[in-house]
């Protein structure tokens, strides 16, 4: 399908001949309305016509097509938008042409000679974009086409007043395409060699004749429709040929170290490594640019860096990886300390708040049910990546600037403490080679003194570290799993805060892109962006209020991949869909309906299951006494009972911290019933209890009071039918 510019205004300036003469007829001849702007000067500035544009406009209209002249200076940029929008009432495209020439060599370059050119190259497009500029955003559309020069770019004899203009309308348009993006208003730049006024005085006449400016303006229509999404490109064109260049930059060399000072000497013994192009990296934005220097301040210095919750995109180059060296590499060892400051700060870090009355036992160490927050596991197994042990493992030559977090897994294999110490230890599992990058995983697995706690699995993309011959799958990687195809069978819907970024990194994820404006910047993002693993604490505090009544110990494990960032003072859209213990889920920003968490979902405990080592059966409980008992006296006194009592009461038996068993006591309905394990009505009142406490309360050697004030005993619901505990436990079950 051809290119149409129908509906279009399209003010192309120096359109009186040469390049800009044939841009205008192009865009004309597919439908657009084209001011034709040409002061009519001569190539050195001088002189002034209306001839020029005015011979343009008329073989448009005998065309059919739609044009209008204008013979103001480049300088006086709103008098050439104005005429777009007197005439044809909106401008869509701007195309930066008009140029002159003052060559003379550096040293007979008059201040006239200097200021000239960059009146009319530079500030003249600076001034005519500028006029156009809002008019583009309220509407929404805007395409920016800037001309540079292969001097601007290489350097050219005779030529630098023209060289500096034309390398500063580069700078001018990769800002603009960053400060446009947003509201779809790209700019890009070509570099065109093509027969004008401006080359017959540099190129032999044969060659400026074959040189047809029709072989540049395809290019530029291209770049100026709305189906291309390029932006912030420069491209040299000529003779049919059209290329993109990028800015390529040698590895380097860090010519310092730590507590000594850099001298010139250590650059000189450094020279030939810091001019080496070998492996070359091509940095896109001035994020990838810094983040060189950033590392640097973290590997010399141990201050701040890129760390691998970051969710920025950058790019680097190949870098040495060697799975078979790698792979089984243990880290350091790492030790967190921590009190019930800590787990309260995160589980504010993830959103939750006094206002729900179910949070309090998450953010009150005097709460009888206080408790730490699963997700919380992330926290310890962080400092094995924080730390900088993967950067000491053989074979993986990386640099952590590139470093993405791409996916998580966390299990529990008990309850997370709320205070105390706790050991990662950590090994390189996996490495991967994706082509465009390398993933590394990495297996923390967390004890406290020597019993396993729980079990991270990091999933890390090394962006531009791939390609070296490795495998593309490895089956250690906890899978990804999506949704059913139904519609979700729960939602969630939190909003997080201005300060929640601010709040989270205070649990130990210090990286400045989540707090420093200029920092974000540098990674490409309007303003500092939330931390991945405070949407992983979001998406799974849904799940644990939706179906596991906000119980920690039903937690057993969760897997997310990282697709976008959030930023703070988004709302959260959590969808859930339960399929028996398994929560699949998908986390959105509600503003936007974009995915940031897929592939997701959360394993809960069954309601009787006692931890992922298959202890469901409650065998050699001593409460399956008690139990057994009670559920021989309700057959026989079961009408009775429910006359007494009358109400559900749900039993949770732990031990060793982990649910055992359940057991529900219905008083209520019919004659009365005994059920083990999960009941499909609601209890009025649940009650948790170690198996051990179980027995003292049975055998009247703990108060049941003491035993709830203590923590022994938790209460959920109605607290009031406890009173009612005597009647069950002592008269009937008579131990």
């Amino acid at each position: 399908m051809s290119l149409s510019f129908e509906g279009r205004v399209v003010l192309v300036t120096g359109a009186g001949g040469g390049l800009g003469k044939e841009y205008a007829l192009a865009f004309a001849e597919r439908g657009a309305s084209v001011v034709v702007n040409d002061l009519g000067v001569d190539t050195k500035g001088g002189g002034k016509s209306s001839a020029a544009a005015d011979k343009v406009v008329e073989e448009i209209r005998a065309k059919g097509g739609k044009a209008v002249a204008n013979y103001d200076s480049v300088e006086d940029g709103e008098k050439l938008i104005q005429t777009a929008l007197d005439e044809f009432g909106r401008i869509d495209i701007v195309i930066n042409n008009a140029g002159i020439l003052r060559d003379r060599s550096f040293a007979r370059t008059s201040d006239m000679d200097w200021d000239l050119i960059h009146r009319v190259h530079l500030r003249g497009s600076f001034l005519v974009t500028r006029a156009a500029w809002n008019h583009m955003k309220k509407q929404k559309f805007g395409r920016i086409i800037m001309t540079a020069s292969a001097a601007g770019i290489y350097g050219n004899f005779g030529q630098a007043n023209y060289s500096a203009a034309k390398l500063g309308m580069l700078g001018l348009a990769n800002t603009l395409a960053i400060e446009g993006r947003n509201y779809n208003i790209y700019c890009n730049t070509i570099a065109p060699v093509a027969g004008s006024r401006l080359t017959e005085t540099v190129m032999p006449p044969d060659l400026v004749a074959s040189l047809k400016p029709e072989y540049v303006a395809p290019i530029v229509l291209w770049l100026c429709h709305e189906q291309c999404q390029e932006n912030g490109g420069l491209f040299e064109v000529g003779a049919g040929w059209i290329g993109k260049l990028r800015w390529e930059r040698s590895q380097g060399c860090i010519v310092r170290s730590k507590n000594e000072p850099m001298s010139p000497e250590a650059v000189r013994d450094q020279w030939e490594k810091i001019c080496d192009f070998t492996d070359s990296t091509r940095p896109l934005n001035i994020g990838e640019s810094l983040q060189s220097m950033v590392s640097v301040l973290s590997r010399v210095d141990g201050g701040v860096g890129a760390n691998p919750t970051a969710s920025a995109a950058t790019t680097s180059s190949a870098s040495g990886i060697n799975p078979a060296e790698a792979v089984g590499q243990k880290l350091p060892p790492t030790t967190f300390s921590f009190n019930h400051t800590q787990s309260i700060l995160y589980a504010l870090g993830v959103g939750m708040s006094t206002k729900d009355s179910d949070h309090l036992r998450f953010l009150y160490e005097g709460h009888p049910d206080f408790s730490c927050l699963p997700t919380f596991g992330v926290i310890p197994s962080q400092a094995a990546m924080m730390d900088g042990g993967l950067g000491s493992v053989p074979g993986l030559n990386i640099d952590f600037t590139q470093v993405l977090h791409g996916e998580q897994y966390l299990e529990l294999y008990k309850p997370l403490p709320t205070s105390g110490e706790l050991t990662s230890e950590a090994t390189v599992a996996d490495v991967l080679d994706k082509g465009s990058g390398a993933v590394i995983l990495l297996d923390v697995n967390t004890y406290s003194g020597k019993e396993l706690v729980c079990y991270n699995q990091w999933s890390v993309f090394v962006v531009g570290a791939g390609g070296f011959g490795g495998k593309r799958n490895s089956d250690k990687a906890k899978p990804l799993l999506p949704p059913p195809k139904r519609a979700p069978d729960a939602v969630m819907i939190d909003s997080t805060t201005r300060d929640q970024a601010a709040l989270y990194r205070l649990s130990g994820d210090w990286n400045p892109l989540h707090i420093d404006p200029s920092f974000a910047a540098m990674g490409g993002f309007k303003a500092p962006i939330l931390h991945g693993l405070c949407s992983f604490g979001f998406a799974a505090r849904h799940v644990l209020k939706q179906y596991a009544d906000n119980d920690p110990s039903r937690f057993k494990a969760i897997k997310v991949r990282f697709v976008k960032p959030v930023m703070p003072g988004q709302s959260l859209q959590t969808e859930m869909w339960k399929e028996g213990n398994r929560i699949h889920i998908q986390c959105k920003v509600k503003e936007t309906d974009a995915v940031v968490l897929s592939g997701a979902y959360v394993d809960l405990q069954g309601a009787s299951e006692a931890s992922p080592e298959n202890l469901t059966q409650g065998g050699g409980l001593q409460s399956e006494l008690v139990f057994a008992e009670i559920g021989r006296r309700i057959k026989d006194v079961g009408s009775e009972l429910v006359k007494k009592v009358n109400a559900v009461f749900g039993w949770e038996i732990t031990k060793d911290g982990q649910n055992v068993a359940q057991w529900t006591i219905d008083l209520k309905n019919g004659c009365g019933a005994l059920h083990k394990g999960p009941y499909s009505g609601k209890a009025d009142v649940t009650f948790t209890v170690s198996d051990d406490d179980f027995m003292e309360v049975v055998q009247g050697k703990l108060n049941p009071q003491k035993a709830f004030f203590s923590g022994k005993l938790k209460i959920r619901g109605n607290i009031m039918l406890s009173q009612k505990l005597e009647v069950i436990l002592k008269d009937y079950a008579k131990l």
